[in-house]
């Protein structure tokens, strides 16, 4: 009996030793069922990892499951996201002191979208997108000053206090539009100019869930198929168009497979690698000369769809919390890098640190810069003519532009 015994005693410890080590195997597994068990490479600096597979539509194969990350990758994608979700809570504030006015539409929530396309693109590639700019315009080069700026209808701003949050532009980024869907077919010309050039480069089209029913999206992706245009038609499906559900607003839900004839793919848009990747396979997809591709990014956002909507009469404040503690997509990134030896705590608390830092000076300007006088809204209305008779508000008030373009007005006023 003692010889059988002690055997009962060591298989009970193989067992517990084999199932301790099968947790810790597991323990990245997260909520919204992403295997993130990472497997470190040759390289000391780079880890592998896995990410939800995409849906496919009239597609044979999609995007790698497995990807590679390094540290400085890593640490950018980290900062990138801190400053958007930052840069938007001090929006935020500043419309709720009333220094803000108009609209006001916060990315907060989907910040592994943006970056991780933008992490996919390449020299020349462009974008348009609806009124949820603010962070694009950020990362396609615009600083943290002068998009605050812009929302506080300051010089310093992007296009110097004349767009506010709907209207900013840098190269290659062909705004904010604040009709809805109207970037839809803007997108694909811009892949038209592109074809026309020869460039290798996509237009990515970005559009919310609430736009996907527009129908100058299909007449959009009709014409790019006719002409296989390079051009990503996104859709940022953050589960409400306004205040509406997307189960109440569309007949049917899956995005992706909307284009109808054009292929598509269903990304999840709270995981940066997942985006990164999906975007990388999609621009090749594209510049090997098939045509458009839909993609939908499954997203959430914190705030109502504009700061005039609390965004707690169509969800519960429940709802909103179990999104940030499971799914938020930079905890989500942070506790994968840490576990993985990428980024230390102490590193990435010195980020946020440089970041709370880059915002709070940014805020300063944005708060205390001057105004453009009146004259500047006689300005950029005719491109490369002599002044021109501009109508004021009733036609007594006709005159010739004192200054045909915003730059010509900085230069005067000792701005340029």
């Amino acid at each position: 009996m003692t010889k059988y015994f002690n055997l009962a005693l060591q298989l009970e410890r193989i067992w517990t030793t084999t199932m301790a080590l099968f947790a810790r195997q597991l323990q990245s597994l997260t909520a919204s069922g992403i295997r993130t068990q990472q497997v470190r490479l040759a390289s000391s600096t780079e880890v592998s990892f896995h990410t939800k597979p995409c849906k496919l539509h009239k597609l044979d194969s999609g995007p790698n499951t497995s990807v590679t990350l390094n540290k400085e990758d890593a640490l950018k994608y980290y900062r990138d996201m801190q400053v958007i979700r930052r840069m938007e809570s001090a929006a935020g504030n500043l419309y709720k002191e009333k220094k803000i006015r108009g609209f006001c539409h916060l990315y907060s929530g989907q910040e592994a979208c943006a970056v991780g396309m933008k992490a996919a693109m390449t020299e020349g590639d462009a974008v348009i997108t609806a009124y949820r700019c603010h962070g694009w315009t950020w990362l396609l080069g615009a600083t943290v000053t002068e998009v605050l700026a812009e929302l506080t209808g300051r010089i310093a701003g992007n296009v110097h206090g004349k767009g506010g949050s709907m209207h900013m532009y840098t190269k290659n980024f062909y705004g904010g539009n604040g009709i809805v869907g109207a970037q839809q077919p803007l997108g694909a010309g811009v892949a038209l100019a592109m074809k026309y050039r020869e460039q290798k480069n996509v237009c990515v089209t970005l559009y919310g869930d609430g736009a996907a029913n527009q129908g100058q999206l299909f007449e959009a992706t009709n014409m790019a198929k006719l002409w296989d245009l390079p051009v990503l038609f996104v859709c940022e499906n953050n589960g409400f168009g306004m205040g509406t559900a997307v189960e109440r607003s569309s007949a049917s839900t899956e995005y992706y497979t909307r284009g109808d004839y054009v292929p598509g793919i269903w990304v999840d848009g709270m995981d940066i690698l997942a985006v990164r990747e999906a975007t990388k396979w999609a621009k090749e997809y594209c510049d090997s000369g098939k045509g458009p591709l839909m993609m939908e990014m499954a997203t959430y956002r914190y705030h109502g769809h504009s700061m005039s909507d609390p965004g707690t009469s169509y969800r519960t404040r429940d709802e909103i919390q179990e999104v940030r503690k499971t799914r938020d997509p930079i905890t989500g990134f942070k506790d994968r890098i840490i576990t993985s030896s990428l980024a230390t705590e102490e590193e990435l608390k010195a980020i946020d640190k440089e970041v709370r830092k880059e915002v709070d000076e940014a805020l300063k300007i944005a708060t205390s810069d001057g105004v453009l006088p009146p004259e500047a809204l006689f300005t950029d209305i005719y491109h490369n003519t002599p002044a021109q008779e501009i109508r004021g508000a009733t036609i007594d008030e006709t005159i010739v532009q004192p200054y045909k373009t915003s730059a010509d007005l900085l230069k005067a006023i000792g701005r340029a």
